[in-house]
């Protein structure tokens, strides 16, 4: 799909792109030139304050791991860690 650069160095991503990976205003991407492309990869940014939340969570947890998780969620959950972060 052909896109324009717009003033400000703007590009609109197509609507069909948008739709087709779930994109919504305020999504955050690095942006990564590379072999004369530019790629868009999408990102999580978590508050530093929540990282250490996190960090020092499984820090005590690794001193007795005893369980397996399926998902990063799942253990999130079961060590009572919220995930869910405001737009930073």
């Amino acid at each position: 799909m052909l896109v324009e650069m717009r003033a400000r160095s703007q590009i609109t991503l197509p609507s069909e792109i948008i739709r087709n990976l779930g994109i919504t205003e305020g999504d955050k991407f690095e942006a990564v030139e590379r072999d004369g492309g530019v790629f868009l990869c999408p990102v999580v940014v978590y508050p530093k304050k929540k990282i250490t939340e996190i960090a020092k969570i499984l820090k005590e947890h690794k001193k007795n791991p005893s369980t397996v998780y399926d998902s990063v969620e799942e253990m999130f959950t079961d060590l009572g860690i919220d995930i869910e972060v405001d737009n930073v």
